[in-house]
């Protein structure tokens, strides 16, 4: 089954560029995804830019109408995502466990819907 793990921090939260811990901390996404790669469990992954650059788009009456930023005015924001093949959700949460910005904020894991055509 499929899991869309969901990446939450607060951006400014966690080890930044240009400071002593980004280095090991990316590493950690480079070990995870190449982990994740050997298991045969990677389906997708990639970072979102940051939320200044989002643009939410909603239908009302037939119009369409956007807006600048996310959807969800919260402390944290999407950052990224796994796609990964898992055996269950506890499978899923382990996984979920190793990514680093669990450390700093969260880590969603959901069930996807696949759809037959």
């Amino acid at each position: 089954m499929q899991y869309m793990l969901l990446i939450y921090a607060t951006e400014g939260s966690g080890p930044q560029p240009g400071t002593d811990e980004f280095g090991p901390f990316m590493k950690g996404y480079v070990d995870f995804t190449e982990d994740v790669k050997q298991a045969g469990k990677f389906v997708a992954g990639d970072a979102l830019q940051p939320i200044a650059t989002a643009t939410t788009v909603s239908v009302q009456g037939g119009k369409t109408e956007t807006m600048d930023g996310p959807f969800a005015e919260t402390k944290e924001q999407l950052g990224g995502y796994y796609l990964l093949d898992c055996e269950d959700l506890d499978e899923a949460v382990r996984y979920a466990a190793m990514i680093p910005t669990a450390e700093h904020g969260h880590v969603e894991v959901r069930p996807v819907m696949i759809w037959d055509s």
